[in-house]
């Protein structure tokens, strides 16, 4: 039935609008009026997003871009330059934001701000180059890049906020899937061993609180139970202790430790991509592999 459902359909289930993407009805929010002033609070926000859920050190102010280009294009260490791109890309974000905030300021003042303005261009291509270097800039966790978080600012600078938030839904699902994914995927590692008896309860409560926080902003009158729900469900996955056997031989307590590490890097890569609310492939392919792993090893 769902298959047949085209993507971006509305529909409005208990009083709420929400909208159809690759099995999951989400959410959606009112977008504000295409205003400069709009686009300026979006494009920090979502530059003050990024910046959460990248690797550390690179949020370069802009006034520093001239500094942070000069030690980039220095740089001849492949790593270096790598890690030395990343804070250019920083910069390079905060200079369009610093430029966009004095075009609002202007505009406010009744200065007409056009889209072919110098300044306005300037934007635009600080944004661009920021997004062709972030793309080698990884996550937090180290496990990978999250390109679409880089493309956000620019794409919220190049379209109608109405349809940026859109694009957004879009996105979240596919995050949604990861974390449905990564969740059947610790449940199936651990079917029918006594050891891990209790853990596909867990894995359930913290997936369905995952899935309501990537759809419910930080600003939603929900967010108090929201919040609390997946932070709690969280902990009670974090702190899950497998059942041995006091008799159990080398290769139980091996297994057991081994499935407790599987169940924090599950809990950390659902937490990541919930957060984030974008999709995280790699990392999940990659957890998906070391679940194989456990099973062909211990015999599952």
């Amino acid at each position: 039935m769902s298959e047949s459902i085209p993507c971006g359909t509305k529909r409005v289930i208990d009083g709420v609008e929400r909208v159809y993407y690759y099995g999951y009805w989400i959410k959606t929010y009112k977008a504000p009026a295409s205003t400069l002033d709009a686009k300026r609070r979006l494009i920090e926000a979502l530059t003050r997003r990024l910046f959460n859920h990248v690797e550390h050190g690179i949020n370069i102010p802009g006034r520093r871009l001239g500094e942070a280009r000069a030690a980039h294009d220095a740089e001849t260490d492949p790593e270096l330059k790598r890690v030395k791109g990343a804070m250019l890309a920083g910069a390079l974000f905060n200079r369009a934001t610093d430029i966009f905030t004095k075009l609002v300021d202007l505009q406010e003042l009744g200065v007409e701000i056009s889209s072919d303005n110098a300044l306005m261009r300037e934007c635009g291509r600080c944004l661009q180059e920021a997004l062709q270097l972030g793309r080698s800039v990884l996550h937090r966790s180290g496990d990978e890049g999250i390109d679409e978080l880089w493309g956000e600012p620019f794409k919220a600078f190049s379209i109608p906020v109405e349809a940026f938030y859109e694009s957004r839904y879009n996105k979240i699902a596919l995050a949604m899937r990861d974390i449905d994914t990564v969740a059947e995927a610790l449940t199936q590692t651990f079917k029918n061993n006594p050891m891990f008896a209790g853990i596909e309860e867990l894995s359930r409560q913290y997936a369905e609180a995952a899935l309501i926080k990537s759809e419910v902003l930080r600003t939603d009158a929900d967010i108090f139970d929201v919040w609390a729900r997946f932070s709690v469900a969280g902990e009670r996955l974090r702190n899950y202790a497998p059942v041995v056997p006091e008799d159990a031989d080398e290769l139980r307590v091996r297994e057991a430790a081994h499935g407790v590490r599987l169940i924090h890097q599950a809990r950390g890569l659902i937490s990541d991509v919930t957060r984030a609310r974008v999709s995280m492939p790699k990392s999940c392919a990659e957890f998906l592999e070391r679940c194989e792993v456990f099973k062909k090893t211990y015999g599952h």
